[in-house]
């Protein structure tokens, strides 16, 4: 069982945006990504699908169907394959709720 404030996992790097584990199963996986003003995670595809939902700040986010500007407790749904991608407006902290795969730690792509 986990039991902590998800907010206690956040961290923040000036050099690039910061993603953690938070859970890793079969049937889906749970991560935090933090991003400061002006970092990008640049559109790209993904095999499986995500839930995004906006903890703190402020940024926009990317898919097939365009660009949408979201806000704390704001939350976008993005299909497997489709591209998906973060620019930060004000320090980011998002959770993501992404489809069951594998996720080697030595393969971070931020």
């Amino acid at each position: 069982m986990y039991a902590k404030n998800l907010l206690s996992k956040k961290e923040f790097s000036s050099e690039k945006p910061v993603k953690k584990d938070i859970l890793n199963s079969r049937n889906f996986n749970i991560v935090i990504a933090c991003l400061e003003k002006g970092q990008e995670i640049k559109p790209h595809p993904e095999p499986y699908a995500v839930f995004f939902l906006v903890l703190e700040g402020k940024g926009t986010f990317t898919n097939s169907e365009g660009s949408f500007e979201l806000s704390k407790q704001s939350c976008i749904s993005i299909e497997a394959d489709e591209i998906r991608g973060i620019k930060c407006i004000e320090n980011l902290v998002v959770l993501g709720v992404q489809d069951g795969h594998e996720t080697p730690k030595s393969k971070e792509k931020y």
